[in-house]
């Protein structure tokens, strides 16, 4: 079978990558050095250690297992960080990222699915972004995507190399069997904190901002499921593989949902009330980001079908309740 390697394939939406590269019939290799990720959840393919700073690391690995393609979601992504610690994340999601995709164009992989963000996008409200959309980032993550984006058109120019570039919303729920799921250290993500709380492991979740131009005050943002952005992966995969060239797409639903919107449903889905305090806004968090999605509907054919707030809610509530790597 085919070997795709996946960067980042031990962190949260990695790990459901490869459970869907497995399922598709590929072999997905993680390569991750986990400091964020996690070894309990490489369940799905071999699992090789190393940083994306390390070329000579990346060399070998594409040497053993000769892969037919690269899945790349290794990154730093923290908004709040990245505007305090620019240069962390410029080091290691941008030149990470130049050293994977000259290790890939020197082994002869010219097949590249880019995990990219929305946040390419920065500040533009009232607007339903599409990939057309001007691109501003306003935080050094989103610029650093936006580079990583800019540096694949370069070496698809210079070499041929075919790249899928996935700009996806807010990513949340999990494997609905469970095997794998969302956990980060420290976590940032609105629902698994939410979830905390709910379950006393924190004290309350806080709502960051709630003076936005928004019908409640708080931030909106279009959330996808993982399991449904994963299986956009796989089609962005065979797309290259069939030769249809790069191309880029975004990832979402189209609707939009406020912070207060999603406690709200927790607390039906849950049946508890979910315990929050109310806190100033972050810097470098837009007021309103959500997507169009009609060309990978149109194109790829990719349909999410558990992108809605009550499942992703229920799938991250049961993973919360049973399937953490640190137990």
């Amino acid at each position: 079978m085919d070997h795709v390697l996946v960067t980042g394939g031990a962190g949260y939406i990695g790990s459901h990558a490869c459970k869907a590269l497995k399922r598709a019939g590929f072999v997905p290799v993680t390569f991750d050095s986990l400091v964020t990720g996690w070894e309990d959840a490489v369940k799905f393919g071999p699992f090789e250690k190393g940083d994306l700073l390390d070329r000579q690391r990346l060399d070998e690995v594409f040497a053993k297992y000769q892969p037919i393609a690269v899945m790349h979601f290794a990154a730093l992504s923290q908004v709040g960080e990245s505007m305090s610690e620019p240069g962390l994340y410029w080091r290691n999601n941008v030149a990470g990222s130049l050293n994977l995709i000259e290790a890939a164009a020197a082994a002869s992989c010219m097949n590249f699915v880019f995990s990219s963000t929305c946040a390419t996008y920065g500040e533009q409200d009232n607007v339903v972004l599409d990939e057309n959309s001007v691109q501003r980032p306003i935080n050094a993550y989103g610029a650093s995507k936006k580079a990583v984006e800019d540096i694949l058109a370069n070496f698809g120019a210079a070499f041929g190399m075919d790249h899928v570039i996935f700009r996806y919303f807010n990513v949340a729920g999990g494997d609905p069997e469970g095997e794998v799921g969302e956990h980060h250290r420290p976590e940032t993500h609105l629902i698994p904190i939410m979830l905390e709380a709910i379950d006393g492991k924190r004290p309350a979740l806080t709502v960051f901002g709630t003076d936005y131009d928004t019908p409640d005050g708080t931030c909106i943002r279009d959330y996808v499921h993982v399991c449904d952005l994963v299986d956009a992966h796989v089609l962005g995969l065979r797309w290259l593989l069939e030769g249809k060239g790069s191309r880029v797409f975004n990832l979402g639903t189209g609707d939009g949902f406020s912070v207060r919107e999603v406690i709200a449903q927790s607390n039906t889905v849950t049946n508890r009330e979910v315990p929050y305090v109310e806190g100033p806004r972050r810097p470098g968090d837009c007021t309103k980001l959500v997507s169009g999605s009609s060309r990978a509907e149109t194109e790829l054919g990719w349909t999410p079908t558990r992108s809605t707030m009550n499942t992703m809610i229920a799938d991250a509530w049961r993973w919360h309740q049973t399937g953490h790597y640190d137990k």
